[in-house]
């Protein structure tokens, strides 16, 4: 069966990608068989209603999905296809309550016209009543307009779809989990609409255990919850994970939306001194590792301990006091890149997923190269564009270990930081401030 999936016009290259780890996730198959960037429509084949109801349950990015009866480039060609696809079909809804609605996308119509384009269907054998408010089927006419064609003047759209509502999704999820309605956020939380599309990526679903290494006031580990995954989160400032305490913190906000028995707990480390090593266990990491814009990014260690001998006679005889504050070293943006992936590949299950944030400049010779890992296959790279810069939702699975290359495995080796100061350890950090301006 053929579908229709009405998308909503933003995260343009979020929307396929999350909805082909949806059917993953639900264990559908599903073919695509048009779609654009351009465009908010795709046509899917899917083997039943049912399918198709349980792919967009949980989707934020789409909006609706329809049961696909014709296409044309006008009304009479769009009439008669629909005869040739669904003819056989028209008498199940002889006696239903139904509405025709009309969607327009980047055009516009009267409601004189409205009215004219729904009285065309006139030809269909429905005798039920017309419900506006709660009717048994609507069928939807869709419109796809050329670019600016209101202020131009055009008259009639370029393509033209027909659908019956057949499932909605989760469109409105986002709107529960509002930073502004969140009880702890921090200036670097990650907005609810984003963290739920990356917990879709990452495949979070009851009974999988979720990590995020990054955690802050952990707006991952709650859209991984919401989709009933148990979590669990990690970051280098202990303070930022209590908080004030109460509301005021990590587990303050499972509460707030009833996802208490979702948090498996929080702790302070860092990547490269996490307890959390060579143990299988995870079946997704999600996170936004810092892009070390503000300050240089910075690891637990010292630069140079034999240059400072005290510090590590202190470090030996205090670690355990609960006033200790230990010290931090510069550390690598791109080591930092390869460490994420290392961790994930020592963490995760077969089949696991990563799902991490990577900024990049947008000019080519200033763009950082995806990394890469043996034992990961990349999935997706969704592009989420700024002016000169982007950031790239990467995410990756875990392959099973007989389908990683051992001559691979061997030859990886993590790259080399060069430098010292914060700009020469970060490429991003210092394009930023040059406001990536190619050097000369």
């Amino acid at each position: 069966m053929e579908f229709l999936v009405r998308f909503a016009h933003t995260h343009e290259s979020f929307r396929l990608p999350e909805l082909e780890a949806l059917a993953l996730l639900e264990g559908i198959e599903m073919t695509v068989l048009e779609y654009s960037l351009k465009s908010p429509f795709c046509l899917v084949k899917l083997p039943s209603v049912e399918a198709a109801q349980k792919l967009l349950k949980r989707s934020i990015l789409a909006q609706s999905i329809h049961e696909f009866w014709g296409q044309g480039t006008t009304l009479s060609e769009l009439h008669e296809d629909m005869r040739r696809r669904t003819e056989p079909q028209w008498l199940r809804y002889k006696d239903v309550t139904f509405k025709f609605a009309i969607d327009c996308y980047q055009g516009a119509r009267s409601n004189t016209k409205k009215l004219s384009i729904i009285n065309s269907f006139q030809f269909l054998p429905f005798e039920g009543s017309i419900s506006l408010s709660s009717p048994d089927e609507v069928f939807t006419v869709f419109e796809v307009w050329e670019w600016n064609s209101v202020p131009l003047g055009i008259e009639n759209p370029e393509k033209m779809f027909l659908g019956r509502l057949v499932g909605t999704s989760a469109r409105e999820t986002p709107q529960k989990y509002d930073l502004k309605k969140r009880g702890y956020i921090s200036t670097t939380s990650m907005d609810a609409e984003l963290s739920l599309v990356t917990a879709n990526l990452a495949l979070a679903a009851p009974g999988k255990l979720f990590y995020d290494p990054f955690v802050g006031t952990g707006s991952f580990p709650l859209a991984c919850a919401h989709f009933g995954a148990e979590c669990w989160g990690s970051d280098i400032d202990g303070m930022t994970l209590r908080g004030e305490g109460g509301r005021k913190s990590v587990r303050g906000n499972f509460e707030q939306y009833g996802l208490g028995p979702f948090f498996g707990g929080v702790f302070t480390a860092d990547l490269t001194n996490s307890p959390i090593r060579l143990a299988r266990i995870w079946d997704g990491v999600v996170c936004d590792p810092p892009y070390g814009v503000r300050e240089g990014l910075r690891v637990l260690g010292l630069k140079d301990p034999t240059k400072t001998p005290w510090l590590v006679e202190r470090g030996i005889q205090n670690a355990m006091a609960p006033d200790y504050v230990p010290p931090k070293k510069p550390y690598s943006f791109l080591a930092m890149l390869d460490d994420i992936l290392v961790f994930a590949s020592e963490t995760l299950v077969d089949g696991g997923r990563l799902s991490f944030w990577m900024p990049t400049a947008n000019d080519e010779e200033q763009e950082i190269a995806i990394p890469t890992h043996p034992c990961l296959e990349l999935v997706s790279a969704c592009i989420q564009p700024f002016y000169k810069w982007s950031r790239r939702l990467l995410t990756y699975r875990r392959l099973p270990d007989a389908e990683v290359s051992p001559a691979a495995l061997q030859a990886y080796k993590a790259r080399q930081s060069i430098g010292t100061t914060a700009d020469e350890l970060n490429p991003f950090r210092r394009g930023y401030f040059k406001k990536f301006e190619v050097d000369a």
